[in-house]
């Protein structure tokens, strides 16, 4: 068990687009068992690699005592939506109604690189959207409206943990070929 700490937002990392992981090795396998321990820890419904400061482009989720893991994913979303409460990791104790789509298709690949196609809809459609996100520098944040935006922000700004000292990394223990920040 590794349970890494997890970026705080403000944190540069989690506004970089990560990328694509082209090496499905033991390396890539202590990530996932990483990410695993940290949100079960935390515990949270799911878990980018950026969170714990790799810029890889994975996650996991906890939903309804499903623990899962993707890499590389596609996401095809149902046109029909859904509004409920969501939250973060990495913006601990804020939770904001956010939209999202009701339902998704996300294709990627396990941690052995064997192909993965996952339907899915409500809760884990939620947390599969919320992950990628994050693999692609977006908060959750940033999709909710200007109003609720705007409280999320002053409630950030009040909050005990904005402004600490972010984590620092100094050597990682996953093959990043320097994606590590």
């Amino acid at each position: 068990m590794a349970v890494q700490p997890i970026r705080l937002f403000g944190d540069p990392i989690l506004r970089k687009p990560a990328v694509a992981v082209d090496s499905f090795d033991k390396e890539l396998r202590t990530l996932v068992q990483d990410l695993t321990d940290t949100m079960l820890e935390a515990p949270g419904a799911g878990l980018a690699a950026p969170q714990i400061g790799v810029g890889l482009r994975v996650f996991t989720w906890n939903v309804h005592d499903e623990v899962g893991h993707l890499v590389n994913p596609e996401l095809t979303l149902s046109d029909e939506q859904q509004d409920g409460a969501e939250g973060c990791l990495s913006l601990p104790e804020l939770t904001y109604d956010c939209l999202r789509a009701l339902s998704v298709v996300a294709t990627g690949f396990d941690m052995y690189g064997e192909p993965v196609r996952i339907e899915t809809s409500e809760l884990l459609a939620r947390a599969i959207q919320h992950e990628t996100d994050h693999l692609d520098g977006i908060l959750f944040l940033d999709r909710l409206d200007t109003a609720s935006r705007k409280a999320a922000m002053k409630e950030i700004r009040e909050s005990e943990w904005f402004g600490l000292e972010q984590p620092t990394v100094r050597v990682s223990p996953h093959a990043t070929n320097g994606l590590a920040w």
